[in-house]
């Protein structure tokens, strides 16, 4: 078994896999822990990655979370989630439920704690998650000492009070900023919102702020929104899909996290978003943003504008969204699902329970739909929130799911732990 927790544990990992094993486990699904598989499954060893909690990438929700399982699961890497590891042994892993992975490898990237053991010694004050207690200057509990980095609690632009958040650029920040107030210099507090990003294999994931576990368990009020654009200009060759979602307070627009999975430019929006949200831009204002744009790298409204168009839209109130895990309670209570793609595309696959008129031959459907009230989808939400305003105007009640059936089939994939769903089509009826 080996830890993976410093550059020569690498190194030492290196040499064994150079030894081809035939087998590995990977305890941990976080960002050492996925590159660790991406590596050995690249050298063609069967590779098994580990993860106690429910999902891979906890800091992504469950709905973006899952898009990266199934790049994992595409390039041959199994994934058991949702279970810890009772034991290792000479042959492998014993998982709690008492499966056994084989592994001739077995490597333990289950994350990090802040070694604080120099801080307690010296009396120094520790913060409510364990790591050392600083103010904005870097300065501990003891006059003229200070402390930088991982074992550092950092404050939180987001809730306030401190996180561990273990980033080198944090990291490196705070060295520049001790040696400002060691010199005299006034130092600008600069909160932290944990901006990461991780590639794995064809796929990059990226995340700013907080996520909907953490609003929620801080009761925090929030509003999603979900848009999956491409990279560039669909017409242009090479343009990619991506997955964006926005977090946002909506009394006030204040931007309280970003999430991105995709191909390329989703570390270009992931920047801006972060970079929005440090200097306090509101999430409407994402529209107004005048962000680089050519056919090769962009569009004319950049994935990040349409974000700010569709929270404009949510927080007007000119049109209201329905999350995919609202679905199911609404259909109880008699809101009739109304998928608006086209028929080619609801035989491909559909949300159970739909019915299908396309948007082009709406009107003439609606003499058999009834009056509603609707909840409509297209794939993405577009057509779905075009549908909406229409209804809307014919006095009809409707809201728009967000994200459209693309963010429903992710929702229901993350929902059974199988990324594999991704790729197999719901069935309407």
């Amino acid at each position: 078994m080996r830890v993976l927790r410093t550059v020569e544990d690498a190194e030492l990992l290196a040499d064994q896999a150079r030894g081809k094993p035939l087998t590995a486990v990977v305890i941990g699904a976080g960002f050492v822990g996925l590159e660790t598989a991406e590596n050995l499954a690249q050298r063609g060893i069967e590779t098994t990655v580990v993860e106690a909690a429910d999902q891979v990438l906890t800091p992504l929700d469950p709905e973006l979370a899952v898009l990266v399982a199934a790049e994992l699961v595409a390039h041959g890497v199994a994934i058991e989630t949702g279970v810890g590891v009772a034991a290792v042994t000479d042959a492998g892993v014993v998982l709690a439920d008492g499966r056994a992975i084989p592994g001739d490898l077995v490597v333990a990237a289950i994350g990090v704690r802040p070694d604080a053991r120099l801080a307690e010694m010296a009396g120094l004050a520790l913060g409510p998650h364990g790591g050392i207690a600083v103010d904005d200057d870097g300065r501990t509990s003891a006059a003229d000492v200070y402390a930088v980095g991982d074992a550092v609690e950092k404050a939180d632009s987001v809730g306030g009070g401190s996180s561990l958040i273990a980033l080198a650029n944090i990291a490196n920040r705070q060295g520049r900023r001790v040696a400002d107030a060691i010199c005299g210099r006034t130092v600008r507090p600069a909160p932290s919102q944990g901006t990461a990003i991780v590639k794995v294999f064809g796929v990059t994931a990226a995340m700013t702020g907080w996520n909907e576990r953490r609003l929620r368990a801080a009761k925090r009020h929030y509003r999603v929104i979900h848009s999956h654009p491409m990279s560039h200009a669909s017409y242009y060759p090479g343009a990619e899909p991506m997955s964006l979602k926005l977090l946002f307070d909506p009394a006030d627009g204040v931007i309280l996290g970003a999430q991105a999975v995709g191909g390329s430019g989703v570390d270009k929006r992931i920047d801006v978003l972060a970079t929005a949200m440090a200097a306090g831009l509101r999430a409407e204002a994402l529209a107004d943003l005048e962000l680089a744009y050519a056919p090769p790298i962009s569009s004319a409204k950049d994935p990040v504008n349409m974000l700010g168009y569709m929270a404009e839209n949510l927080m007007s109130g000119e049109c209201d969204v329905v999350e995919a895990h609202e679905l199911e309670g609404l259909m109880a209570q008699g809101w009739t699902l109304l998928d608006v793609r086209t028929q080619d595309e609801y035989l491909r696959g559909a949300i159970p329970g739909s019915v299908n008129a396309p948007l082009d031959t709406l009107r003439e459907h609606l003499a058999t739909l009834g009056c509603g009230p609707y909840v409509v989808y297209c794939e993405v939400g577009q057509r779905g929130h075009t549908a909406t305003m229409l209804l809307h105007e014919l006095g009809l009640p409707a809201r728009n799911l967000d994200g459209g059936y693309r963010t429903w089939r992710a929702a229901d994939a993350a929902a059974a732990g199988d990324p594999r769903r991704l790729h197999r089509p719901a069935v309407a009826a």
